[in-house]
């Protein structure tokens, strides 16, 4: 197995799973309905078909239902990966994908648009490589609906990363990232 991706299914079991912070995830990597693809993109246009052929795969394999396209190579630069969350939201878009994939993003140094770079609440989308997740919509509003006060999730989140601080979550992406390839 690639190191990043150890990585990532370290970080997805220990800091997701383990602390809630998707409370729909434990379920997807104990039926391992979890895709783990590994782009060496570098270049926003290659990202976006990579990411774009993965929607492509989840169309052709219900049997799963999650993929986390990580940047194994690029990405690193926190303003280079925003610009890439919009490309790829316009093209999920343009390709007919709207209504079926949403993406969610986690990068190591993310960081809220309204939040200090210090803040520990942004561990809550920090992952030991540059992340974007490719979600079924349709299963997201089942989850959703059978949830109570599913929009109390993001500030539970917060709350619990805040409460624990900066320095517990950085220990646990440290320890994930220890088998990444940074």
């Amino acid at each position: 197995m690639h190191k990043c991706e150890a990585a990532m299914r370290q970080w997805v079991s220990s800091v997701i799973v383990k602390y809630n912070f998707c409370p729909f995830a434990r379920q997807e990597v104990e039926n391992n309905a979890i895709r783990y693809y590994l782009s060496e993109a570098t270049e926003l246009e290659e990202a976006v078909l990579d990411t774009l052929e993965q929607c492509r795969e989840l169309d052709n394999h219900p049997e799963i239902e999650t993929t986390l396209v990580c940047f194994t190579q690029g990405f690193s630069d926190f303003d280079q990966f925003l610009d890439l969350i919009d490309l790829a939201n316009a093209l999920l878009v343009a390709q007919g994908f709207e209504g079926t994939y949403q993406l969610a993003h986690f990068h190591p140094e993310y960081v809220f648009a309204d939040a200090d770079e210090d803040d520990a609440a942004n561990y809550t989308n920090r992952a030991p490589a540059p992340c974007l997740h490719i979600i079924r919509e349709e299963s997201m509003e089942q989850a959703l609906a059978n949830y109570d006060e599913p929009e109390s999730i993001p500030e539970h989140n917060m709350r619990l990363a805040r409460r624990k601080g900066a320095d517990f979550w950085q220990a646990l992406l440290d320890k994930c990232m220890h088998k990444s390839v940074r």
